[in-house]
């Protein structure tokens, strides 16, 4: 009962840290929107061959930081969903415990693409992020990828013997 509390306990934490995120990207909209703007335009980083992938469209960037916005909601409300799905059958059998973790570990996976695929591969090489000195967020994006990883691996785990 206790893992299975824990791991209830450690998915709506993940829920609500993405939420939190995209609050405070909503509130502080144009701190954020300014990064994304100069990553994607390639304005931070020395001009090179790749220069050419660069994008100078207010209509993107706003498109592109919205999307993130919503990623990190969308995320993080199917994972804080799926945790009260787990609490409902927190007594039941392994099997059904096992087969309730789906929406929680799919809403952990879209934080984790988010930050794997959005900000490290397409931000961070495509647009060459890690070059763009105090714009460069791959650090940060690292820290959400290794943060949602763990709890996408805990919580991918299956409870034997917890249940009845």
């Amino acid at each position: 009962m206790l893992i299975r509390l824990t791991k209830i306990a450690i998915g709506a934490a993940a829920g609500v840290f993405a939420i939190t995120i995209g609050v405070n990207n909503v509130f502080d909209y144009g701190t954020n929107l300014d990064v994304v703007r100069h990553i994607v335009s390639m304005d931070m980083v020395p001009r090179s061959s790749l220069s050419s992938r660069s994008i100078h469209s207010e209509i993107i960037f706003h498109f592109l930081y919205l999307l993130i916005i919503a990623t990190q909601f969308l995320g993080g409300a199917i994972v804080l969903f799926g945790c009260w799905r787990l609490c409902i059958v927190l007594k039941a059998t392994d099997e059904v415990f096992n087969q309730s973790k789906e929406l929680v570990i799919l809403g952990v996976a879209i934080l984790f693409l988010l930050y794997l695929f959005g900000f490290m591969i397409i931000g961070g090489e495509w647009f060459q992020m890690w070059r763009a000195g105090a714009y460069n967020m791959q650090e940060p994006s690292f820290r959400f990828i290794v943060i949602f990883g763990i709890v996408m691996l805990f919580l991918n785990q299956a409870d034997l013997g917890s249940g009845k």
